[in-house]
């Protein structure tokens, strides 16, 4: 019986090893495939490497980044945000109403100040709308217990029609200076959004990694009935993701509208999949309790490398978006595969 059982050992060494594999792809795969993808572009388009563009590539990426490191919270609990881009929207209007004091120029491309609160007050404004927007969605889940997709899918529709609502579907454009510089202002080299982005890429980092809080959420999505019964508040714990990914959107819509020294109710459209992109080709799993920040800022900067890049070799716009969509599609499956086998 002991040399049947020694027989076999070695067959289950080799099974386990399958797993192994699959769980190192998993953690470095996004890695290495920015390595790879940005070589590639190097050598066909030798002017991506230059710190010019490279730089636009992060300035481009920061305003999704943020939401992403959001929707890494969200998507952590086994949950789903899909209305990030119509919050933004909201958010961005509310900024541009309190920095100018009215819509009254909402149809002026004028760059003259108009007066109104400051920026400090638009900022805050964005956030608490943001935060707003994620604790009636937050609310609605925990407390109802509607489903996120179906209730984030709501969110989608509705706060985008609140957003043509309040600009009667046009611009407010023409901001001061001190309002623009959080969207086109530098440090040094290093443009603000994406100081903005990196700082609280940081600041996520150590509350997922090191703090109880962070430990919940792992729980919550790992297996939320074992969690529940270890003590863990989920309810304030679901809730609170949904406020996080609000108060994200709020500052990304402040950050756009500063950027692009307008905002408007079509902003933000098409950035749900590009943030869910990013989270979960960076190694998160849609089914929870797996993933991190630091795969989510990798995911991010994958997908912005992927799109400049092809706008660098003139690929046609749509083939980016199929791209992006077939990627997502072959992360997800291997995620389901690499689970399977793990529970083998």
């Amino acid at each position: 019986m002991t040399q049947a059982t020694a027989a076999r050992q070695p067959n289950r060494e080799q099974r386990s090893g399958f797993p192994s594999i699959l769980a190192m792809l998993s953690r470095y795969a996004p890695a290495v495939c920015l390595v790879l993808l940005m070589i590639v572009f190097a050598i066909l388009e030798p002017s991506f490497l230059s710190p010019l563009n490279l730089f636009n590539v992060m300035r481009q990426i920061s305003i999704e980044g943020l939401i992403a490191i959001g929707m890494t919270f969200v998507i952590l609990t086994a949950g789903i945000d899909l209305s990030v881009g119509s919050l933004v929207a909201v958010a961005g209007l509310a900024a541009a109403i309190l920095a100018k004091g009215s819509t009254a120029s909402s149809f002026s491309l004028s760059t003259s100040e108009a007066q109104g609160y400051g920026w400090f007050a638009a900022m805050l404004g964005a956030i608490a709308v943001g935060m707003i927007g994620g604790a009636i969605q937050g609310t609605a889940i925990t407390m109802l217990k509607v489903p996120p997709f179906v209730v984030t899918l709501g969110g989608l529709s509705v706060f985008r029609g609140l957003a043509l609502m309040i600009s009667a579907s046009g611009p407010i454009s023409g901001f001061d200076e001190s309002y623009r510089w959080w969207g086109q202002g530098r440090i040094g080299p290093v443009p603000i959004p994406v100081i903005i982005f990196l700082a609280f890429a940081a600041i996520a980092f150590v509350v997922l990694r090191y703090t109880r809080y962070g430990r919940q959420i792992y729980a919550v999505g790992g297996n939320r009935e074992a969690a529940r019964l270890s003590g863990v508040n989920v309810r304030r714990v679901l809730f609170s993701v949904y406020v996080i990914i609000g108060f994200l959107s709020g500052l990304a819509g402040f950050v756009l509208s500063a950027r692009l020294n307008s905002s408007e109710a079509v902003a933000g459209i098409g950035y749900e999949l590009n943030v869910i992109a990013s989270v979960v080709i960076g190694g998160t799993s849609l089914f929870g309790g797996v993933g991190s920040i630091f795969g989510t800022v990798i995911g991010s900067i994958l997908i912005g490398v992927l799109i400049n890049g092809l706008v660098l070799l003139n690929v046609n716009p749509y083939v980016q978006q199929i791209t992006i969509g077939l990627i997502l599609v072959a992360v997800v499956a291997f995620d389901q595969f690499a689970k399977a086998r793990r529970l083998k």
